[in-house]
Formats: structure tokens, sequence, C-alpha cells
């Protein structure tokens, strides 16, 4: 085997195995929650390591938070364990300490954290998706050197479920695929996480299931949401006329 071959094979065992460990660590913080007693205040702490790593992963262009989401009419989402928002073009608004206001523009993707993935909490999450998904997203042209170019269209804004375990003994399979299916139009889910070793999406053109069962779940969730991300371009160009107007009247 040539020198080349072996540095390469090494460092994708390197790599394995440093997924790997950061997925295990993770594990581990969830799972020591559980010495909290009260469920709100267990809850927020593992929204935090679930903000922590998003953070980690993503570029700069994108920001993670807690937060609700408020649009032009006046409307505004349930409360978001967890939201990837635009940090480049869009404020946030009437950031208080730990919980901001963001834009329903400049929303890329709304998690919900549990502490399993089953059933109920499938159709918890989806509700929450759901609250965001129905307000009213604008956009305007953006000027340019030469003139402008045309107002962005919406993009579907990616929604997913965040937790140490999945419910089911055959992890995501076909238990799971029949309460997923359930959810649609603004329910839907697209991914979820459960850190103890499965992950699944429905990226994938067609809406196929992809699903891992490993020790590096948690890498392979973050990537495939990485590259959903990038998919969807940049938010649209906000209208900050339209929520003026409702200061004015």
């Amino acid at each position: 085997m040539s020198d080349s071959h072996l540095s390469k094979t090494r460092g994708m065992e390197f790599l394995q195995r440093a997924f790997a460990s950061e997925q295990s660590c993770l594990v581990a913080k969830l799972r020591s929650s559980d010495r909290i007693i009260h469920n709100g205040d267990r809850g927020d702490v593992n929204e935090q390591f679930f903000i922590e790593v998003l953070r980690n992963y993503l570029p700069n262009r994108y920001t993670v938070h807690k937060a609700t989401i408020l649009d032009s009419d006046g409307q505004a989402s349930d409360s978001i364990d967890v939201v990837v928002h635009d940090r480049q073009y869009t404020p946030t608004l009437l950031d208080s300490e730990s919980h901001r206001y963001v834009p329903a523009e400049a929303v890329y993707a709304v998690f919900e954290c549990k502490p399993k993935i089953d059933k109920a909490y499938l159709e918890y999450a989806g509700k929450k998706a759901e609250s965001v998904r129905r307000l009213k997203r604008t956009s305007v042209p953006i000027p340019h050197a030469g003139g402008s170019y045309p107002a962005k269209p919406h993009f579907e804004i990616i929604a997913g479920i965040l937790a140490i375990e999945a419910d089911w003994k055959d992890g995501f399979s076909t238990s799971f695929e029949n309460c997923h299916a359930a959810l649609t139009g603004s329910n839907r889910l697209n991914c979820g996480l459960a850190v103890d070793g499965h992950a699944f999406d429905i990226f994938n053109p067609g809406g196929g299931y992809t699903y891992c069962k490993s020790e590096n779940a948690l890498v392979f969730f973050l990537f495939r949401l990485l590259n959903q991300l990038q998919s969807l371009g940049t938010v649209p160009a906000i209208d900050w006329n339209a929520y003026a107007s409702q200061l004015s009247k």
C-alpha cells in the first residue's frame, strides 16, 4: 500500500473518530441534564447545547438563537427552540437577555428540541413549524450599479426536530415513516437528529428518505443541513416600509 493511500486512510479514520467523539460528548452533556429537576429548566439547557453545536459548524452568514418570529402584519410564531437565521442583512428585533425576535424574512430553518423523537413530538414539532411558515414574508428588488435585481422568490423554511434518542426500536424506519408521512404542507418536517446515532432528512429531489444510523450521525446531519442551506442561497431583501407601516397606524 502506498504512503499516500495510507495517509488518506488514516486521515479518514481520524476524522471519523473525532466526529464520533464529538457526538458521544454531546450525548453525555444532554443526558447529564437529567439531574435538573424542572422540565423547563432541563429543556433550556438542552436547547443551548444544540444551539452551540450549530453555531460551531455553520458559516458566519448564519446565526442561531432561541427566538420568536414576527412578520410585517404584526403576527408572531410560537416560541421556537432553535432558529437559524440571517446575520448579514437582517437585524433581530426587540432582543431580550436570551431570546430574540426575528423577522420572518430572515429565517432559514427552525428546530424543536425534545428528549426523544416519537409520534407525539413529531406532531408537536410540525405545529411549531407551521406557526412559522404561515407568517407573511416580504421581498423587494435589490438595487445594484446597473439597475436592480428582481425580488427574490421565497424558499420553504427548513423545519426539523432535535433529540437525544429515537423512540422506535428500529430507529428511523417503517414505523417512523408512517408517523412522519402524516405531517404535510406547512407541518412537514424536513429533517431530524437523535444524537444517540440516528438521523433522517428528505432533502433529496423527490422527497425520499435519507438515513444515517451510526456513531457519526451528528456530523452527517450537520453536513446534509449545510448542503441544503447552501441550496437556498440568500434570504430575500426585506421590505422595511411594510414593518414601518404597522407603527404608523
